[in-house]
């Protein structure tokens, strides 16, 4: 478990220094005593983007997870988005769960398509086989590692013209999208209502799409998050643009039925609604999109 905690640690330290709103989330909930100290927060989920094309894709991004104990649950499919999604359940509930979406590249347009392959398409066979898997500092680094050139800004805009999902992915890679904090855990500020409010009071801008708050059918998993913030990208050309950046999800998972009989002290992870909502991530998605960023 160790070594899980250390390539979470590889992911979350670079994630952490490139979305100040996390920082200020953070401070604040310490600040005003909503939790004692940053360990306190439990991480619901971590999200990553990927691209279906040769030797990339949920395929090959899972292979480091599987590895380390994750188990493979139930598959999301995001018909207008062009999207597919695994979730997998960690090893120990001390860690968080990851959901890696994949762009349904072949459902784009051709010009979009021969963009990608433009990039994509000088890997010649499935980076994360090279890896030493129990090597951690190696597979840490791969998150980070570009696996092909920057692209202009002209490409980065066409695909954004048609799918801001494969403009993000093109610039960020495999960048980590998105840690979420599980608002439920908290002693107070336990539900999204309150601790949307506690978010907005201290500036965080929320993502709108399908209103602040995504509730599945169930009712039992609630989901809100940032906007993400406007950062600054160089591109192969010399061209700088404002681009999307990663963000912050809060998820509250409500007891299943059996056991909303318990008191809040007795509830774990098992008591709780598991696993995710197609309809919920619809949304959570468009944190990175335009007509968000640029509200």
């Amino acid at each position: 478990m160790e070594a899980l905690d250390k390539i979470m640690e590889a992911l979350f330290i670079p994630y952490r220094e490139r979305v100040p709103d996390v920082e200020k989330i953070v401070q604040a909930m310490v600040e005003q005593a909503v939790i004692g100290q940053e360990s306190d927060i439990e991480n619901d989920h971590v999200a990553f983007r990927t691209l279906g094309v040769p030797h990339l894709g949920i395929a090959s991004f899972e292979k480091i997870f599987l590895h380390y104990g994750y188990t493979k649950k139930e598959a999301y499919h995001f018909a207008k988005k062009k999207l597919d999604a695994f979730w997998y359940s960690p090893p120990d509930p001390r860690f968080p769960r990851v959901f890696i979406s994949e762009l349904r590249v072949g459902d784009l347009s051709q010009q979009a398509q021969q963009t990608i392959a433009k990039y994509t398409g000088s890997l010649t066979s499935d980076p994360v086989d090279a890896l030493d898997l129990d090597n951690v500092e190696q597979v840490g680094a791969f998150f980070h590692q570009p696996l092909w050139a920057l692209p202009t800004a002209a490409d980065y805009l066409q695909l954004a013209d048609e799918s801001e999902y494969a403009a993000w992915v093109i610039y960020n890679r495999y960048y980590l999208n998105h840690y979420t904090i599980s608002v439920h855990q908290l002693e107070e500020h336990n539900t999204l209502e309150k601790f949307n409010d506690f978010l907005e009071a201290i500036g965080i801008k929320l993502n709108t799409a399908g209103g602040k708050i995504k509730v599945s059918p169930d009712g039992l998993l609630r989901q809100s998050s940032s906007v993400a913030k406007m950062i600054p990208a160089s591109f192969s050309c010399g061209t700088r643009l404002e681009i999307p950046g990663s963000y912050v999800e809060f998820a509250e998972r409500l007891p299943l039925p059996e056991y909303q009989h318990l008191p809040a002290h007795a509830l774990t992870r098992t008591h709780r609604r598991d696993g995710f909502e197609a309809g919920n991530a619809d949304k959570i998605f468009e944190s990175t999109f335009r007509e968000q960023t640029q509200q």
